[in-house]
């Protein structure tokens, strides 16, 4: 497990950028990511700043009302894959307001996590813990005393 400390926006964005050259590789199955705070920890900034680094233009907003939301991830120029690694779509899923497993069934969940291009990020994923793969990276943000967020990332 590694502990980051982030000060503001600027460093919690090299963060996201260092953990994306971690986890840049050429899977069997998607990739996810469980994303672990209270509310307003940064969960979604953090993927904002994910998705920045992608090379997603348009901003990525929180799913939270619509629950899931699909990024398509474009190639970077002069580079046959460059960033965005082996990884064609960022999904981004708030799972603040599933009951259970079966209401990441009825979005496709067992497709999305079969295929190996895509790149998922789940906020409030204590709330279908059955639901995740076996191998799964978690971070867990949380606020520190002086204000600063804290990334423990494993």
């Amino acid at each position: 497990m590694k502990k980051i400390i982030s000060k503001n926006t600027e460093e919690t964005e090299k963060i996201a950028k260092d953990f994306l050259g971690q986890i840049l590789s050429f899977p069997k199955q998607a990739t996810v990511v469980a994303l672990y705070g209270n509310l307003g920890a940064g969960k979604t900034t953090f993927t904002q700043s994910l998705g920045k680094h992608l090379g997603i233009k348009r901003k990525v907003n929180s799913p939270t009302f619509v629950i899931m939301k699909s990024y398509f991830l474009p190639l970077p120029r002069g580079s046959a894959q460059g960033a965005r690694g082996c990884f064609k779509n960022l999904i981004h899923i708030d799972a603040y307001r599933l009951k259970n497993e079966k209401d990441l069934e009825n979005l496709g969940w067992a497709e999305i996590i079969a295929n190996p291009e895509n790149l998922v990020f789940i906020e409030w994923p204590e709330n279908v813990p059955k639901a995740l793969p076996k191998k799964h990276h978690k971070i867990k943000i949380s606020h520190t005393k002086e204000g600063h967020r804290s990334f423990e990332i494993k």
